[in-house]
């Protein structure tokens, strides 16, 4: 997304005392926020959760107010159809998805043992050849790491399930989330009303300018790609299962979810769909091209359909900016980092380009000479 610009030339530029004290203003407002956010990582998720349902849900509280629906009844009437929506979506889905993940991590031990089998002629021949090592000693070697690598995969999934859920506590969300949801959704006009009266009048229409660009980044992005990864997910899950792939619906259902990180969704799909067939059918050739196929055509569908027709090419997020945001999101906050990586990344990129087009506009970039215009931010 390019940054528009008008010129004002009523508007004298600012000192360097005043633009240093704005630096000081907001530098310490964002370090207050980050401290805030890394005290009470604990406790944010349900309204993080809450807000998110809230900003997915504004487009149609507004529209079915602009029709003459009153604000609280608007929220009231998207509130209860997105549950029975979820509700029902979760009636259909979990019993399969809870069925075959428990299948499939309870086969996980035989595919490392089968690995384990088919690679030793190849160990040995390595030994043979290269190394001086005893095979014994080779293959002892690698089903330490085979039986290391799982046992970190379980004690991560157990730290994920016994962490996230006593953590977070899943009945909390349950209630707060959708109090949240309703009171962001009716108040939101109030609140966006005195927001604006607190801007700076002198920057107001700068400011209003760079919030209506993240509004969009957030909402082409956010919405586009979720629904990106929802449709995705149940392509790969009903191909794979049509395929005969054992527990497909839950790989096809993993990897578009999984999808909302760059890359990470299609490569782990692809790479767990495949060993599955390799073992399932014993390495026969037209399944393992019929899997790939599967994910190879899900991979064009997104990038020239899905994609362009969900979310848009004016969002102005790269792929590797996304991915480094999901990073260091839960490096930093955990899981609450990496719910609120992506609309961090979003604004971030808003407001790294506004700063960028100030940049190329002053005295600095044009070696001291005085600037003409001031940029402005607009929606």
């Amino acid at each position: 997304m390019t940054t528009d610009v008008k010129i004002k030339n009523d508007v004298p530029p600012p000192t360097i005392a005043v633009l240093q004290r704005h630096l000081w203003f907001w530098a310490g407002a964002l370090a207050i926020t980050f401290l805030l956010l890394w005290v009470l990582k604990g406790v944010l998720l349900p309204f993080i959760i809450g807000m998110a349902v809230a900003y997915f849900l504004d487009p149609v509280t507004r529209r079915l107010e602009h029709a003459g629906m009153g604000r609280a009844l608007a929220t009231s009437v998207v509130l209860l159809c997105f549950a029975a929506l979820f509700v029902l979506a979760a009636m259909l889905t979990f019993p399969v998805l809870q069925g075959q993940f428990i299948a499939f991590a309870e086969t996980v031990p035989a595919y490392i043992a089968k690995l384990r089998e088919l690679s030793a002629p190849w160990i040995e021949k390595l030994q043979t050849q290269i190394l001086s090592t005893p095979p014994e000693k080779i293959q002892q070697q690698a089903g330490g790491v085979a039986t290391a690598a799982l046992s970190w995969a379980t004690g991560a999934l157990k730290k994920i399930w016994d962490g996230g859920v006593a953590l977070f506590d899943i009945l909390s969300i349950l209630l707060i989330a959708p109090v949240v949801s309703f009171y962001m959704l009716r108040d939101w006009p109030v609140m966006v009303g005195k927001v604006d009266n607190w801007l700076p009048r002198r920057h107001a229409e700068t400011i209003r300018g760079l919030l209506r660009q993240m509004d969009s980044a957030l909402g082409g992005f956010v919405r586009g790609q979720a629904m990106v990864c929802l449709v995705l997910g149940l392509i790969y899950a009903i191909a794979l299962s049509v395929a005969g792939l054992n527990f497909g619906f839950f790989i096809g259902f993993a990897a578009g979810i999984l999808s909302f990180i760059p890359y990470v969704g299609t490569l782990v799909g692809f790479a767990t769909g495949m060993l599955v067939c390799w073992f399932q059918f014993d390495g026969d050739t037209q399944k393992l091209i019929l899997i790939a196929a599967i994910f190879g055509i899900g991979q064009l569908l997104e990038g020239n359909v899905l994609t362009p027709k969900l979310v848009g090419d004016k969002i102005g997020l790269h792929a590797l900016w996304i991915l480094f945001a999901l990073m260091a999101g839960g490096a930093l906050l955990g899981f609450t980092g990496v719910m609120i990586a992506v609309p961090v990344a979003a604004v971030s990129a808003v407001l790294i380009r506004f700063g960028i087009a100030q940049y190329l506009q002053s005295s600095y970039y044009h070696d001291d000479a005085p600037p003409k215009r001031k940029i402005a931010a607009k929606g």
